[in-house]
């Protein structure tokens, strides 16, 4: 997005202008939020303190209806669903996914498992809602390459699109729905029944090779926990992590021009991690074998390398059991999850 031309950041931020200003326009016409709290695992917080962004179940069916229509792209070729697939905690499994033409981007596609509790966006943090990054991918050259309002002009002569619409927010099918719709369903995403949750609610056991990874991985030895911390197994920083000497993607230093944030990506969350390779930013490690030999070396030397990351010389047996670890934050009834598949 940071690449675009002059005029089309200016376009994007009027975009955003004008949908924040309509942020609260028909909120108190909308029906009465659904049960929001059911989808909220437990041990996890309740997200959402500002009540205009609970998702209302006709808000909640209208942006499931748009992330899985190719409608968004300018081709018809893609959706959100096309990068984010739900059976694999709504990631990708290729390190660059392929926008419209098959133009390839740069960055390695995230999950948007829990993505409701993400602070800021992007692999920068550049973006603080989920309804401006929404815009990116319809406007992004190697993406979806589209323009919201023309996207409204379509939805406009689909009478389901504007009967959903109305049910959902009151008005047309306009960029300010659009967005808000599709933020409403990515809100729901919520994934916290695997087997370590299961663990930590007493419902089953480790096996000892789990239990000496989960204890490797909280080891002031690997340091693993101190970025991926919390519930969401991140702590949401801004960090480089040491995979290159010369970075092609400059990472942060995009946003703020400031040469101290070059290489420096969002750490991301380890939930279902054994779901969502390849690796990294630009998907460049294949394996959670591969990542864990990165940071066992202690990764290349960089100026802005995180002081974290620094040789582990873990023997094969250690790794082997944080990878057993790992896996247990994979939860199969999030992927399998029928509120969130197509239908």
């Amino acid at each position: 997005m940071f690449s675009r031309s002059i005029s089309h950041q200016l376009s994007f931020c009027c975009i955003v202008i004008g949908i924040l200003l309509c942020n609260s326009c028909n909120r108190d016409e909308v029906e009465t939020s659904f049960d929001y709290t059911r989808f909220i695992p437990t041990r996890f917080p309740i997200p959402i303190t500002n009540q205009d962004s609970v998702p209302t179940e006709a808000q909640f069916i209208l942006g499931k209806k748009l992330f899985y229509d190719p409608i968004l792209s300018r081709d018809g070729s893609l959706s959100c669903a096309s990068c984010h697939k739900p059976s694999i905690a709504f990631a990708d499994t290729v390190s660059v996914s392929p926008g419209v033409e098959g133009r390839i981007g740069n960055r390695n596609s995230p999950s948007l498992a829990n993505v409701v509790y993400q602070r800021k966006l992007l692999k920068e943090g550049g973006l603080p809602t989920l309804e401006m990054q929404v815009l990116v991918p319809i406007q992004e050259h190697a993406e979806f390459d589209n323009n919201i309002v023309e996207i409204s002009n379509k939805l406009l002569t689909i009478p389901k699109y504007n009967e959903l619409s109305q049910a959902a927010y009151k008005r047309d099918p306009d960029p300010y729905v659009i967005t808000r719709a599709i933020s409403a369903f990515e809100r729901t995403l919520f994934s916290g029944d695997s087997k370590y949750d299961q663990y930590l609610n007493g419902k089953v056991k480790l096996t000892t090779m789990e239990a000496q990874g989960l204890k490797l991985f909280m080891s002031e030895k690997t340091n693993c926990f101190r970025c991926h911390a919390d519930f969401l197994f991140t702590n949401q920083t801004i960090e480089n992590n040491g995979l290159y000497s010369i970075y092609r993607d400059i990472g942060a230093r995009r946003l703020t021009q400031n040469p101290d944030d070059e290489g420096k990506f969002k750490i991301p969350s380890l939930r279902n991690i054994a779901l969502t390779y390849p690796y990294m930013h630009d998907g460049s490690l294949k394996t959670l074998e591969d990542v864990i030999d990165h940071y066992n070396s202690g990764g290349s030397d960089h100026k802005n390398k995180s002081p974290l990351i620094k040789p582990l010389n873990l023997p094969q047996e250690d790794k082997l059991a944080i990878i057993a670890f790992l896996n247990t934050l994979t939860d199969y009834n999030f992927i399998k999850n029928k509120n969130y598949q197509n239908e």
